[in-house]
Parts: structure tokens; C-alpha cells; sequence
């Protein structure tokens, strides 16, 4: 396959999954802050969602101060927001059309036809009329731009370069999510529970409630919430949500998950330059395999979801070194 067809068909992909995992972002935060809460937790809120998508200077470069509406316009609609939805859906249907004869035409059709609607309802000013529906519009576009590719493609090194594309950046989102919650509830790092259940130090003290309503926000913005509960049975806790969201490989939105998914598909399309960027990606599963969350809680959970974006960038760089159209210097 062409390296650019490959490029574009990757980047597809990703563009899509990066518009879901926004459009999810943005639909726990507006429906938490629909709850009774103080000024500054809702600020927290609002806060978080720029930082992890390291859009905080970005958007105070347009807006004084950060506040519910102006937010959710930043990461919706704003065309000078390259991770917005409207970019992400932009560039996603242009790297469909660029390959438009590599793709079935449920697939180009799909993709074109979620450009061309998303378009029309923020003329028709939907997204200002009720947010919650229109990120579940956006949510329910990308489930079915995944479900069409999958059910009718040939599956061959097409379908495997959207695959890599999608896990590569659900793994990427997933661990900026938990970083950037993890940091909110701590302060600095977070290496589990301390003794007696108190707060860590410089942690913030929350209600029980509160406390509640912080974690199933963050399971809920992953479709993890019922899958806790089927899976531990038990009130939520901090080190029980991070190990569902870092190493149970039956979640499909786990970076152990993403990491089984990123491999198989890059060993379908290795090729004589891939080696060294298919070891990193093996090894970076092994060590998500063979994990233990008492062993990441002891060395801080921050520390080990910063080293694992590094490696995920890494390895990002290296697929397109060996695969796509080199990224420019």
C-alpha cells in the first residue's frame, strides 16, 4: 500500500475516535455541572477538559476567563481549535475523499454525510438548544462510522491502518482523562489509598457524594460505569477505576485494551522497517499485561501515565516513520 494512502487512511481514523472521545468529554462535564456544586469545583471541571487536551493557552489567547459555554464552543465549533469537533469531522471526511476508492461507499458515504448533517444542526443552532443530544449525536456518528468500516471492508492493510489509527488515539485520550481526574482529586500524584481511607496529602476533602458523583463522571465518560459494576460489584473506588481504565484487557477502552488492538493489527501490516517500532509496541503491552496497579499506585499514577503518553507518542512517531508520509521537521 502507498505510504499516503496509509497516511491518510490512519489519520481518518484517528480524527474520528478524537471527535467521539471530545464530544464525551464535553457531555459528562455538561451534565455534571447540571448538579448542585460550589463555583470553584464547576471552574475544576472546565478547567480539566482544556488541560487534556492541552488546549489551556490556546483557549485563554480568546477568552479571559473560562467559563461552561464559552468552553463548549472552544471544543466544538471553533475552526481555529484544530482538535475541535468541527476540525476533527472536517479533516476526517478530507482524508476520506483523499482515498475515497480505498474505502466501500457505506464507508465514504457515512463519513461525508456526518460532515455535511453536523453543519446543518449548528446552523440550525441544535448545539445551543440542547448540548446533551448533540453529543450524543456525535457519539452515536462515530459508532456507526466504526461499525460500517468493520462490517464492510475487506479486512487487508486498509482496515488494519484505520484499526491501529482508532486504538492508537483511544489509548492516548483514555490515559490524558485519567491523569488530568487523578490529579484533581490528589493535588500532585496518586499512590493509592492511605490508611484509615483519609484524603492524601494536599488533596482537596469531598463529600461522600461528591466523591461518588467525581468517579462515575469519569467511568460514565468511557461507557465503563456499568461495566464497574458488573465487574467489582463494590462503591467506587480510585485504584479500582484506574485499574479497570489501565489494565483489564476486557474493556475496550483500557490502555491494556488498546495496546492488544495497536499490536495485532501493526503485525498484520509489518513490514522490513517496522521491527524496532514493533518491539516498542510489544513491550509497551507486556508491561500492561503483566502490570500490577499496586506496583504503578507505588510509583505514582502520574508519573506512569506520563511515561505511557511519551511511549504512545513514541510510538506514534514511529509508525509514521515507517509506514506514512514522514511528519514535517
Amino acid at each position: 500500500m502507498l505510504s499516503r494512502t496509509a497516511d491518510h487512511l490512519f489519520w481518518m481514523a484517528r480524527y474520528m475516535e478524537r471527535a467521539e472521545n471530545t464530544a464525551r468529554m464535553l457531555d459528562v462535564n455538561y451534565q455534571t455541572s447540571l448538579l448542585p456544586q460550589s463555583a470553584d469545583t464547576a471552574l475544576q471541571g472546565w478547567s480539566g477538559l482544556l488541560s487534556i487536551s492541552e488546549l489551556t493557552w490556546a483557549y485563554q489567547q480568546q477568552h479571559r476567563q473560562i467559563d461552561a459555554r464559552n468552553v463548549m464552543d472552544f471544543m466544538v465549533r471553533d475552526e481555529g481549535n484544530l482538535s475541535s469537533i468541527w476540525n476533527c469531522l472536517r479533516a476526517a471526511r478530507e482524508s476520506a475523499r483523499a482515498v475515497r476508492g480505498a474505502l466501500t461507499t457505506e464507508v465514504w458515504e457515512t463519513q461525508n454525510q456526518t460532515w455535511l448533517e453536523f453543519n446543518r444542526m449548528l446552523k440550525a443552532g441544535e448545539f445551543e438548544r440542547d448540548p446533551g443530544a448533540f453529543f450524543e449525536w456525535v457519539k452515536f456518528r462515530s459508532h456507526l462510522s466504526r461499525g460500517v468500516t468493520v462490517g464492510t471492508m475487506l479486512m487487508d492493510e486498509a482496515l488494519h491502518f484505520l484499526r491501529i489509527g482508532t486504538f492508537l488515539e483511544r489509548a492516548d485520550n483514555t490515559a490524558r482523562l485519567l491523569d488530568v481526574k487523578f490529579q484533581a482529586l490528589a493535588g500532585d500524584d496518586y499512590f493509592g489509598p492511605t490508611d484509615g481511607g483519609a484524603p492524601p496529602p494536599g488533596a482537596p476533602a469531598t463529600p461522600q457524594e461528591v466523591d461518588f458523583y467525581h468517579w462515575s463522571a469519569i467511568l460514565r465518560s468511557v461507557s465503563g460505569f456499568e461495566i464497574y459494576r458488573k465487574v467489582y460489584r463494590n462503591v467506587i473506588r480510585p485504584e479500582k477505576v484506574a485499574e479497570l481504565l489501565i489494565l483489564r484487557p476486557d474493556m475496550p477502552r483500557s490502555l491494556a485494551a488498546c495496546m492488544n488492538e495497536v499490536v495485532a493489527n501493526l503485525q498484520l501490516v509489518a513490514n522490513q522497517q517496522s521491527s524496532e517500532t514493533l518491539r516498542k509496541a510489544g513491550r509497551l503491552q507486556s508491561d500492561l499485561r503483566y502490570g500490577r496497579i499496586d506496583e504503578i499506585l507505588a510509583t505514582g499514577l502520574h508519573a506512569y501515565l506520563t511515561q505511557f503518553l511519551d511511549r504512545v507518542g513514541d510510538l506514534g512517531v514511529g509508525i509514521s516513520r515507517d509506514f506514512l508520509v514522514p511528519m514535517a521537521a
